[in-house]
């Protein structure tokens, strides 16, 4: 497919453009920056993010990403706080409004509402002379010297330095309260971060009936229909006490067959892995992982303090739990 129209040169300038807009905030971090800061991780109440069209968009990411980080918020749409929406505010709160212009009608009509009930208001405006920026208790400045859009009109740079400037914030007040990947998890339990922080063996792990095992004195042919029965590609091998004494796998029964055994006749003892690896309940499932795989074996037994085994997973169950 051709084309004479040279779409790479388009996202470049379009990529440049938003770059320089970065850029200047980078440079331009001042002590506003620390103070909206400083108002938000010191908030009794939620940070209500504001804002209409574009700025609305971002400032639903912005709280969002605030939320998930440690900042309680929540986005509040200007339109619907003028038309009860507002209860959602208290004087305990900090609201942090977006409006490029700084002159959003929306929004400024609900200023005179905020400032009644003394909640703190920071402002994100690319005018510091606009009427938010000049109510705001802080105005935190974006830049833009041009859009990205050529006809200056599509709210590109802008949009781009409002999430930047968010992230910034979010970021910083995460590192300030010392929130950490645990914390993240809890927040995120359905996601792969959250499977992996917060999951244990005991989650996931074959119990009861569904371990593989067979006493001391099985015989190697029957202890490979337990293999076949449990499909965990392994069976324990226990005491008539039921307590662990070895572990027969695939890799096992590999070895075995090379040795040309008579297997209805030779016990489990003499061919099963007696110095197994196992752990203990409660643990980590990716603790599970790591353990597995530092040992490069791909199935873990469980066992209680008097090494009974309680419990037994493989690769598979990691797999579909979404640990790997």
């Amino acid at each position: 497919m051709t084309t004479a129209y040279d779409f790479i040169h388009a996202g470049k300038r379009t990529i440049e453009l938003e770059l320089e807009t970065v850029r200047h905030l980078l440079d331009h971090l001042d002590d506003r920056f620390i103070r909206a800061c400083d108002l938000m991780l010191h908030c009794r109440g939620r940070v209500i993010v504001t804002g209409m069209g574009k700025s609305g968009h971002i400032g639903r990411k912005i709280a969002a990403t605030l939320a998930s980080t440690g900042t309680p918020a929540f986005f509040v749409h200007p339109a619907e706080a003028s038309h009860g929406d507002l209860g959602m505010f208290t004087s305990n709160d900090v609201v942090l409004a977006l409006s490029n212009s700084g002159e959003t009608a929306e929004v400024i009509t609900i200023l005179p509402l905020i400032k009644r009930m003394n909640a703190p208001l920071i402002s994100i405006t690319a005018r510091p002379e606009s009427t938010l920026a000049q109510t705001a208790d802080i105005s935190l400045h974006v830049q833009v010297d041009r859009e990205a859009c050529p006809l200056g009109l599509a709210p590109t740079s802008s949009t781009t330095a409002q999430l930047v400037l968010g992230d910034a914030l979010a970021i910083a007040l995460l590192e300030a309260r010392g929130f950490s990947a645990e914390d993240f998890a809890f927040s995120h339990p359905g996601g792969a971060l959250g499977r992996r922080l917060l999951l244990l063996v005991d989650d996931i792990m074959h119990t009861g009936d569904d371990i593989p095992i067979v006493q001391a004195d099985t015989s190697v042919r029957d202890a490979l229909l337990e293999v076949t029965r449990k499909r965990l590609g392994m069976t324990t091998v226990t005491d008539s006490d039921g307590r662990l004494l070895g572990v027969f796998t695939d890799g096992d029964l590999r070895r075995t067959l090379d040795q040309e055994i008579d297997l209805k006749q030779t016990p489990i003892t003499a061919v099963m892995t007696a110095q197994c690896t196992t752990t203990r309940s409660g643990i980590l499932a990716a603790e599970a992982l790591q353990v597995m795989q530092s040992k490069q074996i791909n199935a873990l037994i469980v066992v209680d303090d008097d090494q009974h085994p309680i419990g037994a997973l493989n690769m598979h169950d990691l797999l579909t739990s979404g640990v790997i």
